[in-house]
């Protein structure tokens, strides 16, 4: 499976990016997809995933009402709407796959699209 991430860029604050994956692959079947980002110096963190039959969506807590995430399942594509960005949501984000219903793992990582709030 293959996962590229795009739509990062410069924006102000209270601005709004919206990002994309598209994953390609034959063995592409997901439980879940999720995105996570990694601001610099920090470890990676969870941002919101989404099941990949049936759209269940989760978000971190400190996130929730500003990112909103959706897929096309048709398209293999997954998507992270941001708003009312803030300087502390400058990192590089990335989708991953979570395989399976059992094991809470994400086994297949893009290479990330950096996004950079700032004035």
């Amino acid at each position: 499976v293959q996962l590229v991430e795009s739509g990062g860029g410069w924006v102000q604050p209270g601005g709004s990016l919206t990002l994309s994956c598209t994953a390609s692959g034959r063995s592409f079947s997901p439980f879940r997809m999720g995105w996570f980002r990694q601001a610099p110096g920090r470890e990676r963190e969870y941002v919101a995933s989404i099941t990949w039959i049936g759209g269940s969506r989760y978000y971190a807590d400190s996130l929730k009402g500003r990112f909103v995430i959706s897929k096309d399942n048709g398209k293999r594509m997954v998507f992270l709407q941001m708003k009312n960005l803030v300087v502390e949501d400058t990192a590089v984000y990335y989708c991953g796959q979570r395989p399976t219903v059992e094991k809470n793992e994400y086994t297949s990582w893009g290479n990330g699209t950096e996004v950079i709030v700032s004035v």
